[in-house]
């Protein structure tokens, strides 16, 4: 079972089934056990904090991952979860970044969402990039 624990801010209208499905399509197959990730959606002055913050970079981003293990590691927990669950950890993403982007692309909030959040769980599951 894959679980997702979504959070928005309340002023933020997100299909937050949508943004669910696609993670739980994401994962089927990659995952062997049950699994659960959070999503948070947040505005521009949540994610300077969080950006400040966590990698020292004064200026908002679009996404942010915040895995529950050592990503330089294999995806193998130095202890089984009681419950059976891996914790793959956190995504925060920023709306108003999303929306910019959407009209950039010239693709739906939603759609766009949806791909930051893919882009976030990459990181998660331990795939990155060059910055």
């Amino acid at each position: 079972m894959i679980s997702v624990l979504f959070q928005t801010e309340s002023h933020f209208p997100v299909k937050k089934s949508v943004v669910t499905e696609a993670i739980i399509q994401a994962l089927l197959g990659r995952v062997t056990s049950a699994a659960e990730v959070s999503v948070t959606v947040v505005g521009d002055r949540r994610m300077r904090e969080l950006n400040a913050g966590y990698r020292k970079k004064d200026y908002t981003t679009d996404v942010l991952s915040f895995p529950q293990h050592d990503a330089s590691q294999p995806m193998q927990p130095f202890v089984d979860a009681p419950d059976g669950v891996m914790r793959l950890g956190d995504i925060v993403v920023s709306y108003p970044e999303a929306v910019r982007e959407a009209t950039e692309e010239n693709k739906l909030v939603d759609e766009k969402i949806v791909e930051l959040v893919l882009h976030g769980l990459e990181h998660l599951l331990g795939n990155h990039h060059e910055e």
